[in-house]
């Protein structure tokens, strides 16, 4: 099993009580009404590309966050959309044979985390018990004639690993549904040398919130790799547009590896644009491709042919959905008559949210203090990744 470094706080926390918090958090899963359900349910077949990914690599912690998250999404969120009738009978019945593959599996990679849990806690209370006896070991040292004055040392937490976990379970599909999970990755226990003075207290008020598996690991979002390739050759491809003073516009999909997101490629769609805005069109075709190829989508490109790189009010509203679906999700802007190019996402803890919240259509003001969106500093631009484009206009 994958694990990562460790920073010795959840190994402290019972197993039970440890999958229980990550259990409570996965209520936050929110549906927004305002977003298409057609949205959700193509974001779900890539929610579950990305798990069976990380699943394949080995990393069950990340796996079983997206499962969970997954059937958190369609065995009960999806279902208060209000236009959750209108859904397509095919599209509902192909999400509903998918999670018929991923309740099994989630399951399976319960057991196997519950007792990775077990066995970190088990590690942590023996080392606990180990520094313990060392700290008593100098303690009486120090009390032989000579000896400098004893140190009071620090409290411990004393603990017993607790019995099995109440049963989760996972309804029939077709049923009513489960409130489910999202789980960070599991860190490792540390080296016993390296293990700090224990905490005489674990915070069990923590709010769910803080459990959010996208800054569990490293307080940041995934890496974005964009292949350099990507600006150069979707200005080239824009130029007939640019020099009429028309965007373009383009959806940027890839594969998850190794917790990275790459963009592969670059896809530019049937689209309609004027000198201030560019809107897609047949996007069924760039479903088909992106199914054929097995691809995650990670964001879109356009071109500002007289204007500076930024998000306009415009941008703001067409990028929201990516970015409510996908937190890395980024949006390119190419500015060639100035020669930018900008990376940019709206602010996580204020910006997606007020846009997600806005009603307004086409230009209209946004306040920009605090401001709405921000570069994108989860963005890595490689000269080596290779990229395939479709131009789907022709």
């Amino acid at each position: 099993m994958a694990k990562n470094k460790a920073s010795g706080i959840l190994e402290t926390i019972e197993p039970q009580e440890r999958l229980r918090q990550l259990i409570n958090y996965s209520n936050m899963v929110q549906v927004d009404p305002h977003v298409p359900p057609a949205r959700y349910y193509r974001s779900g077949l890539e929610m579950v590309r990305m798990a069976n990914v990380y699943y394949e690599e080995g990393n069950f912690e990340n796996a079983y966050c997206l499962y969970l998250k997954f059937m958190t999404l369609f065995l009960e969120k999806i279902r208060k959309h209000p236009d959750f009738n209108g859904v397509p009978a095919s599209m509902k019945a192909a999400n509903q044979a998918t999670l018929r593959e991923v309740l099994p599996r989630a399951e399976q990679l319960k057991e196997k985390l519950m007792e990775a849990y077990k066995q970190d806690y088990q590690t942590y209370c023996i080392q606990l018990k180990k520094l313990q006896e060392r700290q008593k070991t100098k303690a009486d040292d120090v009390k032989k004639p000579g000896a400098t004055l004893p140190v009071a040392p620090a409290e411990f937490i004393t603990a017993q690993l607790p019995g099995p976990i109440d049963d989760v379970s996972y309804p029939d599909p077709n049923l009513t549904s489960p409130s489910v999970a999202t789980l960070p990755a599991l860190p490792s226990a540390p080296p016993l040398d390296d293990i700090p003075a224990p905490q005489p207290v674990v915070d069990r008020t923590k709010k769910p919130a803080d459990l959010n598996p996208s800054d569990y690991k490293s307080g940041k979002l995934r890496s974005v790799v964009v292949p350099s390739k990507v600006m150069t050759l979707f200005q080239e491809m824009a130029r007939g547009n640019t020099a009429r003073n028309v965007e373009t516009c383009g959806v940027l999909a890839g594969k998850l590896e190794r917790d990275e997101l790459i963009i592969t490629h670059m896809i530019l769609p049937k689209q309609k644009g004027t000198s201030d805005s560019c809107a897609t069109t047949n996007e069924e075709e760039i479903f088909d491709y992106q199914d054929q190829h097995n691809l995650i989508t990670i964001g879109w490109i356009h071109t500002h042919p007289t204007q500076t790189a930024f998000l306009s009010s415009v941008d703001l509203h067409t990028h929201c959905p990516y970015q409510l679906l996908m937190p890395e999700a980024v949006a390119i802007v190419c500015a060639p008559k100035y020669s930018e190019t900008g990376f940019f996402i709206l602010t996580p803890n204020y910006g997606l949210q007020y846009v997600a919240n806005c009603r307004q259509s086409g230009f209209h003001p946004h306040p920009s203090d605090p401001p709405l969106f921000k570069v994108a500093e989860h963005v890595r631009v490689s000269g080596a990744a290779t990229l395939q484009v479709l131009d789907l206009r022709k």
